[in-house]
């Protein structure tokens, strides 16, 4: 199949998701991927691996994944997004001060996390 094709899947659907969910398009998370895509497919070919398009394709995908993982980390979205995950998912934290109200609420599920 020729990588052209391939590399177009994944932003394409992307592109699609993020509409659909947002109702708005965005032509540099579009392109973002297959730039990524490039370096990893130009790495690749330069260090003569085998299998080149589909470790291009794992390898982004993982890119991402670390990438996006560091940056919520760094930006300590958990701790920013806490009372929303509270309120969302009934959570129950051992040192909370929510605990009390959520005790209250016998119809909400009871998650116990350590902080």
């Amino acid at each position: 199949m020729n990588p052209l094709i391939l590399y177009t899947i994944t932003p394409t659907l992307g592109l699609l998701r993020n509409y659909i969910k947002y109702k708005r398009c965005n032509f540099k998370t579009y392109i973002r991927t297959p730039l990524v895509y490039l370096l990893f497919h130009i790495w690749f070919c330069l260090n003569g691996c085998n299998h080149t398009i589909w470790k291009t394709l794992i390898f982004e995908r993982w890119f991402w994944f670390i990438n996006k993982s560091f940056i919520s980390y760094k930006n300590n979205d958990y701790m920013k997004n806490k009372e929303k995950y509270i309120e969302k998912y009934k959570l129950e934290y051992k040192n909370n001060k929510n605990n009390k109200n959520n005790k209250n609420n016998k119809n909400n599920k009871k998650v116990t996390f350590k902080d």
